[in-house]
């Protein structure tokens, strides 16, 4: 190998030397990110505290009765929050109802329990309860077709829909018939029949 070539096999050889990283401009992005990402999460808790004062009027949530009776349903799974009833992005966020979190149903004569770790617990009583239904997403969560439980009962002024996902979801039809029958059987009556009851009753006043 002639002298000329030994050269530049031997500069080929070489190593060549790693690119300077530019830890300026590095650290610039990162930090960046960084106050990006704190904005962001500042604004959803303002968010947050906004929607709950705007729900401050909400009544405190009712507790269990001491006698419950026996269960008749029970199941274990998760909450994944509340709205108000027909408006699935609608949350409520008064009294803890917009923590998702673990849950405990128990269905009894006197409501539904709602027991979860590490969020506050509820009760839906009986007679508050309107309707039942099978839905695929509430409070900004969507899940497969018939994925979630959805309870609508009355809370203060209006009507809440609160959504529920057994950890076996076969269960949830069962769920369905059950709170609507119990809904019937204990339920307050609507308006229209309360408006026939009047005129029933104004009709025999004047028969008299």
């Amino acid at each position: 190998m002639n002298p000329q070539n030994l050269m530049t096999y031997l500069a080929a050889a070489e190593p060549r030397s790693q690119e300077v990283t530019d830890w300026a401009a590095r650290i610039g992005w990162t930090v960046g990110l960084l106050i990006f990402i704190a904005l962001l999460y500042w604004l959803m808790r303002q968010g947050w505290k906004w929607r709950g004062t705007l729900q401050g009027g909400l009544p405190e949530l009712p507790a269990a009765p001491e006698d419950r009776g026996e269960p008749r349903l029970t199941l274990s799974g998760r909450y994944h929050g509340s709205t108000t009833a027909g408006q699935w992005l609608d949350r409520i966020v008064a009294h803890g109802l917009g923590v998702r979190s673990r849950a405990e149903l128990t269905l009894t004569r006197e409501g539904i329990a709602v027991e979860r770790p590490g969020a506050q617990d509820f009760f839906i009583p009986a007679d508050r309860i309107t309707d039942a239904r099978l839905d695929k997403g509430i409070a900004g969560k969507v899940l497969t077709e018939g994925g979630l439980l959805v309870i609508t009962w009355r809370h203060g002024e209006g009507e809440l829909d609160s959504g529920f996902r057994s950890d076996r979801a076969a269960e949830h039809p069962q769920w369905v018939t059950a709170v609507r029958d119990l809904a019937e059987s204990t339920g307050a009556p609507d308006a229209a029949d309360a408006d026939t009851a009047h005129e029933k009753n104004t009709e025999t006043e004047g028969a008299r």
